[in-house]
């Protein structure tokens, strides 16, 4: 299993919608802070397909994919897996009553050459391929099928997860057993075993069933399929023999059959001759007809000379001249006329505008002098009314005091505002300037009026020209226009001429629509006689067709009467002739009918002495389909024994076969109930292991340690101490570590050669402590995993905070975390 790509949203620390592509990453390493989120990219992983993390402890700590507050989380893994490529997703939804569960999980099959990066399109599920998997339970089995490896399984050889990386070192003997047997598939011989037993248990109870078909087949034996055949010989015999007889008799009924038509055909002819008879009305249609055609043809010369005469009329008035060019000549008289009328008009109304215009414009003038003259008197007043101030300070103080107010020459409250003294200056000169402000307001608005008036009467006056000078110029038109005019009385005659003329056409035309409605009539009734007379013809040509292959004589075209009277004649006298044939053909048919009955007695017969019923049916293909059902119920019977015969024989060969399986699969069942079969295998795949172990564990002490195992246990062999032998439980931290790591990559490079499984490891992804690594163990780490990766077989990734193994890595996945979610950035090539 090699994973492509990671989408998640809502999972624990991602709470946005967060990408890892893994695409061309062979060797890459997640890097980051402690804490900000680089195992739940591993988490995601093993979620996608298994919906549960081994840091959760089980499937109920399916709460910690939610991230906090959030009500859903989507996880959707793209990975290949021995050559196919495949999605895997899950989403976990929060209902109202705070539960947490799984709401949908799907793995489906990509299409080859499917591109990854359409998901960033936020294509449907539908979308992806073929449906493997759509609910929990399905994905169970379906991504055991296409990863090859369990639950248990994928965490020990695929991704390790923080704090199982030394599960298998420390597992006591027992449980590392079952690790291997679930690793290695040895189970199977198990499942051999059972099978064995319940194969054995199965192929007796097969025995059972099989002794009971052979005892109901006892009656198929050789014997009863001998007298089964002998019967279908007789039958096909039979079949033979009637399929012989049956020509002749149906060539004797095709006789009877033959001279039976000839009589009916006489019959029939004689019943054709009878019908002719000359139907009534005959020589009153052709009278009908000649008589409509005289009428039509009379109204066609009336129509002819109502024609001519509205022609004859339609010239006068031609001749006579346009009637609506004279019409047109007279209005303009008449216009002329109303014209000269109003000239006169047109000429007093422009004249007296021009008096009330004039008197207007001198009245405004008037208005505007009195109106600059009342400025005058204005202006003057204020000059005295200054003056006046001016020489008698104090009255004029007097007129802007009020009393409770500061004075604004002492700035004393006044209590009482002193009287204007008789005769004050002050006082006069503002009466007389309000004298002359209302004399001077009163003299501006009698301007502005007779102005207005003026002004509205020169308009007056412009209208009134410009429609005089209309009026005239069409005056002149018109005018103009009368030049060539004969006069008005000229006129009116010609149009009454015209008028006279138009009332003779209209009567004409009358007279030609009439005539044409009596020469339609006409035609009408010719068409309907001539119909009737067609009708009548065509119910003697179909009486005379009924009977034209018996040469009737001709008839003529054009006398119906005649023609019935001899059609009738001649069917009269070919009836009597037909009567004697009749006759003959009737004792022709007796005397074939009894041949027939004779020819069939003879092939019933053959049926009696088959000792079979005759069919009942009369044809002859009753008689042959009588005689082969009788010879397929035969062979049918014979074909029945025969093959229960052949069953019979089937079911003693499938109960030997029986017999041998159920010895076989007792004797295995007992072979492999013994368990050192499995505890050699075991042994076998365990030194494997622990060779593979100890050679990477050398590599990464520097020779300093050997992997070797004893009854189970593990030990490793320190060469710096004399070849001391040292229980695992007694390493320190990184020692357990490079034990640990040794082992998991030893797992990891021998399952594909010893497990019996489809597993596909093209990847391997460790999360445990780099950082318990002194330099120089690091270093033999780094340069680990490194010839790991180079060998491309399949991909290595690491989880990890030291920076000096980060940095030989060519792909990392730098993995931080702010306030609100886990981010993910890609670096290096």
């Amino acid at each position: 299993m090699r994973p492509l790509r990671l989408d998640m949203a809502g999972f624990t620390v991602f709470r946005d919608e967060t990408t890892v592509d893994f695409t061309d990453a062979d060797y890459f390493a997640l890097v980051g802070p402690t804490g900000s989120g680089k195992s739940t990219v591993l988490d995601a992983i093993i979620f996608a397909l298994y919906g549960t993390v081994p840091r959760w402890g089980g499937s109920r700590g399916i709460v910690n994919a939610l991230a906090p507050s959030s009500t859903e989380a989507r996880v959707r893994l793209v990975f290949e897996s021995a050559g196919s490529r495949y999605v895997a997703t899950r989403v976990v939804r929060r209902d109202g009553r705070g539960n947490v569960k799984t709401a949908g999980a799907g793995l489906q099959l990509m299409p080859p050459g499917f591109d990854v990066t359409r998901l960033d399109t936020g294509m449907s599920l539908d979308d992806l391929g073929d449906v493997l998997a759509g609910t929990p339970a399905e994905m169970d089995s379906a991504v055991v099928e296409a990863v090859g490896l369990p639950y248990e399984q994928f965490t020990s050889c695929v991704v390790l997860p923080q704090g199982q990386f030394a599960d298998f070192l420390h597992a006591k003997p027992a449980t590392r057993q079952q690790i291997l047997v679930n690793l290695l598939g040895l189970h199977v011989y198990e499942e051999v075993q059972a099978r064995s037993t319940a194969r054995a248990s199965k192929a007796e109870a097969q025995l059972q069933i099989v002794d009971g078909a052979l005892a109901n087949l006892a009656d198929a034996d050789d014997e009863a399929v001998e007298v089964a055949a002998t019967r279908l010989a007789a039958m096909r015999e039979l079949t033979a023999a009637v399929e012989q007889a049956v020509p002749r008799l149906k060539a004797v009924r095709d006789r009877e059959a033959e001279l039976a038509a000839a009589r009916d055909a006489v019959a029939q002819e004689l019943a054709l001759l009878g019908r002719v008879r000359t139907p009534e009305g005959s020589a009153q249609t052709a009278k009908a007809a000649a008589e409509a055609r005289v009428a039509a043809e009379k109204a066609v010369a009336e129509v002819r000379s109502a024609e001519e005469l509205e022609e004859k009329v339609r010239g006068e008035l031609a001749a006579a001249g346009d009637a609506g060019s004279l019409g047109l000549m007279l209005d303009r008289h008449i216009e002329f006329d109303r014209l000269t009328d109003q000239a006169e008009w047109f000429a007093g109304q422009v004249s007296v505008a021009e008096v009330e215009c004039k008197d207007a414009v001198a009245s405004a003038e008037l208005a505007h002098h009195a109106k600059l003259g009342a400025e005058q008197l204005l202006e003057q007043a204020r000059l005295d009314y200054a003056e006046a101030q001016a020489l008698d300070r104090a009255a004029a103080l007097r007129a802007h005091l009020t009393a409770g107010h500061e004075c604004p020459v002492c700035e004393q409250q006044v209590t009482t505002v002193p009287p204007m003294p008789a005769g004050s200056a002050v006082q006069a000169a503002e009466q007389q300037g309000k004298a002359a402000r209302s004399a001077s307001d009163v003299a501006a608005n009698a301007w502005k009026q007779r102005d207005a008036v003026a002004r509205e009467l020169e308009r007056g006056l412009d209208r009134k020209r410009a429609q005089f000078e209309h009026h005239k110029s069409r005056l002149a038109e018109v005018k103009a226009a009368l030049a060539d005019s004969p006069g008005q009385d000229a006129l009116k005659t010609r149009l009454a001429e015209l008028t006279k003329l138009q009332r003779k056409l209209d009567n004409a035309g009358a007279d030609v629509r009439t005539t044409r409605e009596a020469q339609r009539r006409a035609q009408a009734a010719v068409a309907a006689a001539e119909e009737q007379q067609r009708t009548a013809w065509r119910s003697f040509d179909a009486v005379r067709d009924a009977v034209a292959r018996f040469a009737p004589p001709p008839a003529d075209r054009d006398d119906l009467a005649a023609a019935w009277a001899t059609l009738v004649e001649w069917a009269r006298q070919s009836a009597k002739e037909r009567e004697v044939a009749r006759g003959e053909a009737a004792t022709a048919v007796e005397a074939a009918n009894a041949e027939t009955r004779r020819a069939r007695t003879e092939v019933v017969a053959l049926f009696t002495d088959a000792e079979l019923p005759a069919p009942a049916g009369g044809a002859d293909a009753d008689l042959i389909r009588a005689a082969a059902v009788a010879a397929e119920r035969a062979e049918a019977a014979w074909q029945r024994l025969s093959d229960r015969r052949e069953e019979a024989q089937a079911y003693a060969e499938q109960r030997a076969g029986l017999v041998r399986d159920n010895r076989v699969a007792k004797a295995l069942a007992g072979h492999l109930r013994a368990n050192n079969f499995e505890r050699w295998l075991l042994e076998e795949a365990l030194d494997l292991l622990v060779d593979g172990a100890s050679r990477i564990l050398r590599e990464l002490t520097g020779g300093q340690y050997d992997l070797m195992h004893d009854k189970g246990e593990f030990y490793v062999v320190d060469h710096h101490d004399a070849g001391l032998r040292r229980g695992v439980r007694t390493l320190s931290g990184g020692e357990t570590f490079q034990a640990s790591l040794a082992l998991a990559l030893a797992l990891s490079e021998q399952l594909a050669g010893m497990s019996t499984t489809a597993a596909s490891l093209e990847s391997i992804v460790l999360d445990e402590g780099f950082g318990t690594l002194d330099a120089a163990t690091l270093d033999v780490v780094a340069a680990t995993l490194e010839n790991l990766a180079a060998r491309g077989d399949r991909m290595v990734g690491v989880v990890t905070h030291v920076h000096a193994l980060a940095e030989r890595v060519p792909v990392r996945f730098e993995v931080h975390k702010d306030a609100r979610t886990a981010h993910v950035e890609r670096l290096g090539l």
